[in-house]
């Protein structure tokens, strides 16, 4: 299948990078190239584009996409938490931005043997990275009921989650649970129908959080916010994207630590601890679609942009 991905709040993206024709720019997540093609179209010869990703279909489908560019590119094959490995690597000391898009790739939703989507029956898998030892049969069916209830408390914000891990726990003691509408079918008995009939899919939140877990999503936002912000240049924006409110509110709080790092007491008259500004933060507020996006692409509905620049 070709690799597909609409690529959300592009322009905003683009505009917020306020991209140098001789930068040196990062895309986190590169996906099928969307965001990176319109980085590359405003670098000259002397810029450089570097595309991350985890998994190789995106890699070959960009290196397609960008050919025609004069800048200089690498792709390289691995996950955005080793942003750090991936710089040194290629001796880089600085960068001029950094884009992440934190959604799973619509390429990914729609190829069914994925196992990403509660729509497509398929073995349940998940893994963003193929050579990524956890998949999400593995969660599944090896999670305690407790480790279960929590993660979709905890990633989904499903309140059915006990419920729901009691339900998998019964069901994985007669057989193991090897597909995605196996899972479902258990989540919708474990919803009461009265609940089923509210709002979005049943088991959207569950395996959402599923996918967290596998994937260790939330752990490494932090993290690379934090060295993001050590090889930014004075000026350098940082733009992230997030899907779910518990993405958003780690990127929200990260920035604000940075722009405001100090951790001496309120009642101190100057300041001790000699933690420094790093970041100022530009959204206050974070950007979200426009309605002519919403109606071209509706999974971009619960995208957010937040944009903070090297102080």
């Amino acid at each position: 299948m070709e690799f597909q991905h609409t690529s959300v709040l592009l322009e905003e993206c683009i505009e917020n990078l306020n991209i140098k024709e001789d930068g040196i720019y990062v895309d986190g997540t590169l996906g099928g190239g969307g965001h990176s093609k319109e980085i590359a179209k405003s670098l000259g010869k002397k810029g450089l584009l570097i595309g991350i990703d985890q998994d190789t279909n995106a890699i070959n489908a960009a290196t397609k996409r960008l050919q025609e560019y004069t800048c200089n590119i690498k792709l390289i094959h691995n996950n955005f938490r080793n942003l750090e490995e991936v710089l040194q690597n290629l001796q880089v000391n600085k960068i001029d931005g950094i884009l992440m898009d934190l959604g799973v790739s619509s390429h990914q939703l729609d190829e069914a043997e994925r196992g990403f989507s509660y729509m497509q029956d398929a073995a349940l898998d998940m893994r963003m990275d193929a050579s990524n030892p956890l998949t999400a049969k593995d969660v599944v069916n090896q999670y305690s009921q407790e480790e279960l209830a929590r993660i979709m408390w905890q990633y989904g914000e499903e309140k059915w989650a006990k419920r729901i891990a009691e339900f998998i726990v019964n069901h994985r003691r007669q057989e193991e649970i090897k597909t995605t509408y196996e899972l479902v079918d258990i989540i919708k008995r474990a919803i009461p129908k009265g609940a089923r009939r509210e709002g979005a899919h049943p088991a959207k939140r569950t395996f959402q959080a599923i996918r967290i877990e596998v994937n260790q999503e939330l752990d490494i936002i932090e993290e690379t916010i934090k060295i993001a912000t050590n090889y930014l240049n004075e000026g350098g924006r940082i733009c992230i994207i997030t899907f779910h409110s518990l993405e958003d509110r780690i990127v929200k709080n990260t920035y604000r630590e940075l722009n405001d790092p100090c951790t001496c007491p309120p009642q101190f008259p100057i300041c001790q601890c000699g933690n420094k500004k790093q970041l100022k933060i530009i959204t206050r507020k974070p950007i979200i679609p426009t309605k002519e996006e919403l109606e071209k692409n509706p999974r971009s509905r619960s995208a957010k942009l937040r944009v903070a620049e090297k102080a």
